[in-house]
């Protein structure tokens, strides 16, 4: 790939839980750029195999045989703890094996090249991202660099700081984050603005494969998009539905046979797989069946799956989906009849049945299909990315986004009670403060912890970052008085000040390095590997093809001798044949010089005498 010259454009990339996608700004149109394989969307898979890492469609293609070195899933484990209890739950049925790491972070561990090593889910989640810009790179013939990427509306700041870091090691660079159902809304806006007049409210109901969000905004004629209110759970989505599934097929065979095949990390991947099928198929049917042989200790496993026992195993997700709708209308002050179009995002919104309870919810209103659940994301995503490069094209001239805090912003007073400075779904950018005085007396500094969350103790809530100021003057506790301010910028990044209000003396701390977040060294270290992982890959690649090559040549002989009448040429041919042929079963990891050394050798023969 040439990369002289003019940049590629910005790209933008829907990093998914079970499926990614990217897009770009070309020829006047948003394009979504299929992958290698000729499919639009590509799975957030990693596999380990046989000295060779695969990426999207073929890792999936083999998770079946290789389930504890395939990956999935990372974005559930990415700025989470290992001691998340979502992460306990998750691991009981992952079949690979994820282990504490330090600072309590979740460590995946794959058997690679003879050996055990580990990876962090930014690791994994960089090589989701790296793939989707080779795929752009592929694509454009140029060398891609700035990107725009997605993520659950619900994340915290550590997660949304995690996905900047893997794109950092994946050697993008990140110019936005942005929330997926802000990119879906800018998707919808695009391709019906002609049909925009004033204000429209549009509700982006994002069902995908591990987050579930909803958000409310308004569109306005001219290109706005305000974001009124977010409102979601990043840890539901078709994974948790796959798993209802697999639980259940693992009660009917322990039933059946008193045999618990959850102890069977492979047989457990093989269900998943099939359950994971049943559940796309049972979007358009009524009744399928999985079937598995030998799925444990050499018993096949049979069984009917109707639509309404899926939908009986899940009833309660899709419940808390429409909580969390009523949630998300209530933070807005919005009643349900004042939302003009609801917009479906993400595969999970495929169910038959989440599509009923949401038109029974909105009074039979016709539910939007004017995007596509897969894609919508991504492009909106790519439109942004045109935005912020500068495109100066009419659609993106007045585009502008006007979001909000997803979760509320604070600080730890006495008694661990976490006291909520900024309120979730405050617009930003902002600035607001409050005041707060000694607990002691005599107290001579403070510590302030800054939380995000809506827990009422602290602790529950996730850590920001700490400050301490000190210097206060002596006096009685309650009467020094603190005035401590929080501001967010448009970018999201948050600054607390504190102030004693008697001295003037003040202290800042800005969010930048999230607490569990990676150090500059770390990053630096992830990029170096990552690049090692790629000539890897490129060695093996190359390996490969001269492989390949070398039997290609072998078969191409034999075709040629077929015709060839008996004699001295013939039998030197066939000699030739056959010690090539043994060569290689001897020398199965030659190097790719030797591979084509041996093959240049039988093609002189072949040119000598045929």
């Amino acid at each position: 790939m040439n990369g002289r010259g003019m940049d590629a454009p910005a790209i933008g990339i829907d990093l998914g839980t079970t499926y990614s996608c990217v897009a770009v700004w070309k020829h006047d149109h948003i394009q979504i750029i299929p992958n290698d394989q000729g499919n639009r969307t590509t799975p957030s898979c990693v596999a380990f195999v046989n000295g060779e890492r695969l990426i999207g469609d073929g890792a999936k293609n083999q998770v079946a045989m290789n389930p504890a070195n395939t990956i999935f899933d990372a974005k559930r484990l990415i700025g989470r703890r290992f001691s998340d209890s979502k992460v306990q739950d998750d691991m009981k049925l992952w079949p690979f094996k994820v282990i504490e790491g330090t600072a309590d972070t979740p460590k995946i561990v794959v058997f690679y090249k003879g050996e055990d090593k580990e990876f962090l889910a930014e690791q994994i989640s960089s090589m989701i991202l790296g793939k989707m810009k080779e795929t752009a790179e592929s694509y454009l013939g140029r060398v891609v660099k700035n990107a725009v990427v997605t993520v659950s509306a619900y994340f915290n700041d550590s997660q949304r700081q995690a996905t900047k870091d893997a794109g950092t090691i994946a050697g993008l660079n990140v110019v936005r984050i942005i929330n997926e159902p802000t990119a879906a809304a800018i998707a919808y806006g695009l391709d019906n603005k002609s049909n925009i007049n004033g204000k429209i409210n549009v509700l982006v109901f994002d069902l995908g494969g591990g987050t579930f969000d909803v958000s409310i905004l308004t569109i306005a004629k001219g290109g706005t998009i305000e974001v009124k209110a977010v409102a979601g759970d990043t840890h539901l989505g078709g994974e948790d539905f796959d798993n209802h599934m697999v639980y259940h097929c693992a009660r009917e065979f322990k039933r059946k046979w008193n045999k618990d095949l959850t102890v069977n990390k492979r047989a457990l991947g093989r269900l998943r797989f099939a359950c994971e099928k049943a559940k796309r198929i049972l979007s358009c049917t009524k009744l399928t069946s999985i079937d598995i042989d030998g799925l444990h200790e050499g018993i096949d496993f049979s069984m009917n799956f109707s639509r309404a026992k899926f939908e009986e195993l899940n009833m309660g997700y899709f419940l808390k989906c429409i909580e969390t709708l009523e949630a998300c209308l209530s933070d807005a002050k919005m009643e349900k009849s004042c939302v003009n179009e609801v917009i479906l995002v993400g595969g999970s919104t495929r169910i038959p049945k989440v599509q009923c309870m949401l038109q029974e919810f909105f009074d039979q209103k016709q539910i939007s299909k004017s995007v596509n659940p897969d894609e919508a994301v991504a492009y909106g995503a790519a439109a942004l990315a045109a935005k912020l490069s500068g495109n100066s094209d009419v659609r993106f001239r007045d585009l502008l986004l006007l979001d909000v805090i997803p979760l509320s912003l604070g600080e730890e007073i006495k008694g661990e009670v976490f006291s909520v400075v900024i309120p979730r779904n405050t617009p930003i950018p902002t600035k607001k403060s409050k005041y707060f005085f000694t607990t002691e007396d005599n107290q001579d500094s403070a510590l302030t912890k800054v939380y995000q969350g809506e827990r009422a103790r602290a602790t529950d809530n996730h850590l920001l970052g700490e400050f301490s100021i000190s210097g206060i003057p002596p006096a009685p506790k309650g009467c020094i008085k603190f005035k401590d301010c929080f501001e967010i910028d448009a970018n999201g990044i948050l600054t607390v000040t504190s102030e004693i209000i008697s001295t003037g003396k003040t202290e800042k701390l800005t969010i930048t390095n999230a607490n569990g977040r990676l150090s500059k060294d770390e990053i630096e270290k992830m990029i170096k590997d990552a690049g090692k992982y790629k000539l890897e890959d490129q060695k093996y690649k190359n390996r490969a093809d001269a492989f390949n090559a070398l039997e290609d040549c072998i078969y191409n002989m034999k075709k040629k001798i077929r015709n060839m009448e008996n004699g001295e040429r013939l039998k030197r041919m066939k000699h030739a044949i056959a010690d090539t042929t043994k060569w290689i079963e001897h020398n199965q990891a030659a190097s790719v010089d030797e591979l084509q050394r041996m093959k240049e050798h039988l093609e002189s023969i072949c040119m000598r005498y045929s």
